[in-house]
């Protein structure tokens, strides 16, 4: 999904609305997770309706009171809003950790031509090749709550990020699923190397 956003803004849903705006940076927030596209518009009845919704299914996945360790997951709101004011009053709504689209930028309604959104709300859910993993995911998101997330963990093939050395992902770079285990082999190697010097050492 990386390739799908590259050379594009995404906004933090935050306070001091913090760009992300460098391929570093992209890469880094996007690179093996599932990201949901969130299509709509506070102007909509039904998407106010599932906001609260989406706001608790976000949390008790990303929020550490909740889980250890943060899901896989990226949440970007597709702004299909009819003015900028419109789009800032919903993003209220919407969890502080998620991105967006700035209002002037035309890729939001590129986004929408792509994925053929033609009612609200839409969830579509992608693996990280950009490929769709879920057309809709509303009506799984009401009815299972954050459970529907293990089933597109399974359906992406998601490489856990607990076997990864956490520079990997500073450099932003996915190396071999064998570097940390090699790194182990050759710690405990080197270990015994200086245990059998001190040995010899002592020797004479």
């Amino acid at each position: 999904m990386v390739d799908l956003f590259l050379g594009k803004v995404l906004v933090k849903n935050n306070k001091d609305r913090d760009e992300l705006d460098t391929e570093r940076e992209i890469v880094l927030r996007l690179q093996n997770r599932i990201l949901m596209l969130f299509f709509g518009s506070g102007e909509c009845e039904k998407c106010q309706e599932f906001a609260p919704t989406l706001k608790d299914f976000h949390k008790k996945l990303t929020d550490e009171f909740y889980v250890e360790r943060s899901a896989q997951l990226v949440l970007l709101y597709i702004s299909l809003d009819s003015s900028e004011k419109q789009q800032e009053k919903f993003l209220k709504e919407l969890p502080k950790r998620c991105l967006f689209l700035a209002y002037e930028d035309p890729y939001r309604q590129e986004l929408s031509e792509m994925f053929e959104v033609q009612d609200l709300p839409r969830v579509v859910v992608l693996r990280p090749d950009c490929s769709v993993l879920t057309p809709d995911a509303v009506e799984e998101i009401c009815k299972l709550g954050p459970d529907c997330y293990r089933n597109w963990q399974e359906g992406a093939e998601l490489i856990d990020r607990n076997f990864m050395m956490n520079e990997e992902f500073d450099e932003g770079k996915m190396r071999s699923m064998t570097d940390p285990i090699r790194r182990v082999k050759y710690k405990v190697e080197d270990k015994k190397k200086k245990k059998k010097k001190k040995k010899k050492d002592g020797e004479v």
